[in-house]
Order: structure tokens, then sequence, then C-alpha cells
């Protein structure tokens, strides 16, 4: 690849960028309804061992993503406890199960600020008027809290989108199949190839730009 033609986009430079983008919205999808439940669990329920739940679910935000990546690849390899029940590793399913893994904890945190903030006395007065405990959440809780969880799933995805110790490890980096833009730059790194990876470098700026712009967008347009 000379110089010229590292300012040229490939068929796996769009195949990474593709699975990047859809890998990333999976990924916010799949965390999404647990997280803003486990998050409404936690900032209104007291129970044991609450305080470990809240270490686990923050652990991602201060391990080393590879660390991660490798204890999930324990857990997904064939001789692994869930190697056994699903075919992940090495495929384009892990490059979404890591960036979920990676960017659960925005979720959750962003959820569970905002029902924080909102406090929990609407809610008791929608429950004192007999209303479900479903109910409650799907028409009081979430209605109220919707821009601090939309905020996290915001950030969420766009964490989503650089991921690389955890994806690399369990995904590898294989063009056309399992290769993310970030494990490309990387590749293209080591491989010399400078000005490709910065090419890339400035589409992956210009996909979070977008999507916080977006957000932000979003959240304004809500404001009364």
């Amino acid at each position: 690849m000379d110089s010229s033609s590292d300012l040229q986009l490939t068929a796996n430079d769009g195949h990474a960028i593709v699975l990047t983008l859809v890998s990333a919205l999976l990924a916010v999808l799949v965390d999404l309804a647990p997280g803003v439940a486990l998050a409404w669990l936690l900032a209104r329920k007291t129970w044991p061992g609450k305080s470990i739940v809240e270490t686990l679910v923050a652990l991602p935000l201060v391990l080393p993503p590879v660390a991660t990546g490798l204890l999930l690849l324990d857990l997904l390899a064939h001789n692994g406890p869930l190697g056994g029940v699903v075919d992940v590793v090495f495929t384009w399913k892990a490059v979404a199960v890591a960036m979920a893994v990676m960017s659960f904890p925005f979720i959750v945190r962003g959820a569970r600020l905002a029902f924080e903030a909102a406090g929990d006395r609407p809610e008791q007065v929608a429950a004192t008027l007999g209303a479900s405990p479903l109910r409650v959440f799907f028409s009081i809780s979430l209605p109220i809290s919707w821009r601090g969880i939309t905020a996290g799933a915001v950030m969420a995805c766009a964490r989503a989108l650089g991921e690389f110790g955890a994806v690399v490890l369990v995904a590898g980096n294989i063009p056309g199949v399992t290769a993310t833009i970030s494990t490309t730059m990387y590749n293209d790194i080591l491989t010399g190839h400078d000005e490709h990876a910065l090419l890339l470098a400035a589409i992956s700026i210009a996909l979070a730009f977008a999507l916080i712009l977006t957000g932000e967008q979003l959240l304004r347009r809500a404001l009364p």
C-alpha cells in the first residue's frame, strides 16, 4: 500500500466502519432494558449485596479493557463456562458482546442519576392512587427520567464506537470479518500506514461528534 492508497478507503475499511456502527448500536439496544431496570433498582431499593452489584457494574470503567476482554475470552471460549452455550469468540457477535460489556456502566450511571434526581415522590403519589408498579414505572418513572437515560445511552454508544482492548481479545482483528475501526487503525500503525490510520481516526472522530451532537440536540428540543 503506497502513500496515495493510504488515503483511500478499501472494502475492508467499509466493512470495519459498518461493523463498528452496527455493533455499537446493537450493544446499546441490548444494554438498554437491563441497564435501566438495574439503575432503577439501585436508585430506589436497598438489599443485601447492593454495594457488590454497584462495584461489579462499575468495574469495566476502571479495569484495563484488555483485562475485561481476557475475562470475556475465558468465559466465552469453547472450554469456558459459556463456550458450550454460545459460539461467539472471533465472530462479529464477539464485537457486539465486548462493546455491550464496556458500555453498560454508562447506561446504568446515566439512568440512575436521572432516577435519583427525579426523586420517588411522583411514584409514591401514583402508587397511592392505585397504579400498579409496572404502570408507575412506565407512566411516571421513565417519562420524568428519559433525558438522563438518553444521555447515558448516547455516551454508551460513543464509548462502544471507540472500544479496542476488549474487542481485539474476544473478536480478534480479522479484516472483513471482525476488524473494527479501532483495530484496523492499530494494525495500520503497526504496519507503518500512519496516513491510513489518520484517515480512519478522522472518520471515528466524525462519527462520535455526530452522535454526541445528535444526542445534545434531542435533549435541547425536549427542554421546555
